[in-house]
Parts: structure tokens; C-alpha cells; sequence
């Protein structure tokens, strides 16, 4: 009995020490105050990350949205002002045409209304010179019929 004596504590010891480990395994049903806080902690690491991605994600789209804007603004920008230019260019042209023509016919006009003026005032002058002319040979021819020897003279002597 003395071996069984010495045997059974240590059976008790090994049955013991077999138990300890599986209660140390054993969690309790729930968690501890500072299992939460680590847990909440990472619920909020893990939700700023998201939303950190989320947000530089959106920025980097709102970029590329404003800079595909701005070129596409500009592009219409530079597409109008040459439209602009060349329709004003186009403008210029047919006025600068226009205003030409209109001073050539209008040269032409005065010229043909200076040119019929000149005309009839030359002839006014000629008719008018003619006419004095001839006035002037016939005051000469009556005074030629009263000097001997002129041919008015011996023209006015035949009957």
C-alpha cells in the first residue's frame, strides 16, 4: 500500500497539470473591456483607411474631370477666337471690296458728270465764241464796205 500511496498524488499531479492548460485556453463568454477597445480601434483603423482611399480616389477623378474640362473649354476658347478671327478677317475683306468698288464707281460717276459738264460748257464757250465771231466779221465786213479797195468794198459796189 505504501507504492499506492506514492502513486496516487502523482496521478493528482497529472491530471491537475493536464486541466490547467485547457482552463488557460478557455475565454471567458465575453469580451474583456480592453478586447473591445483594441477592437474598436481597429474597426476605426480599418474605416479611415477606406475612407482616406475613398477620398484621394475621388480627388484624383475630380482632378482629371477639371483638367479634361479645362482643356476641352480651352480648346473651344482657341476654336472660337479663330472662327472669330477669320470671320472678321472675311468681314474686313468683303467692306475693304466694297468700299473700293463704291470709289471707283463713284470716280467713274464724276468723272462722266465732270466730262459732260466740261462738254456742254465747252460748247457753250464754242457756240458762244462762234456767235461772237461771227458778229465780229460782220461788224468788220460793214466797216470793210466803207474803206475803198477792201474786197467788202467792191462786194458792196455789185448790184
Amino acid at each position: 500500500m505504501n507504492k499506492s500511496i506514492r502513486i496516487l498524488p502523482a496521478a493528482l499531479v497529472l491530471a491537475f497539470a493536464a486541466a490547467l492548460p485547457a482552463a488557460a485556453q478557455t475565454q471567458p463568454a465575453e469580451p474583456t473591456m480592453t478586447q473591445k477597445a483594441e477592437n474598436a480601434g481597429e474597426r476605426a483603423w480599418d474605416a479611415t483607411k477606406s475612407g482616406t482611399k475613398k477620398a484621394v480616389n475621388a480627388t484624383e477623378n475630380a482632378g482629371e474631370k477639371a483638367w479634361d474640362a479645362t482643356k476641352s473649354g480651352t480648346k473651344k476658347a482657341v476654336n472660337a477666337t479663330e472662327n472669330g478671327s477669320k470671320k472678321a478677317w472675311k468681314s474686313t475683306k468683303n467692306t475693304s471690296k466694297k468700299a473700293w468698288n463704291s470709289t471707283k464707281k463713284g470716280t467713274a460717276t464724276a468723272v462722266d458728270k465732270t466730262e459732260n459738264v466740261a462738254s456742254r460748257a465747252g460748247g457753250a464757250v464754242s457756240n458762244t465764241a462762234t456767235a461772237a465771231a461771227d458778229k465780229t466779221r460782220q461788224v468788220g465786213d460793214k466797216i470793210g464796205e466803207k474803206i475803198p479797195g477792201t474786197a467788202q468794198n467792191e462786194a458792196a459796189k455789185k448790184p
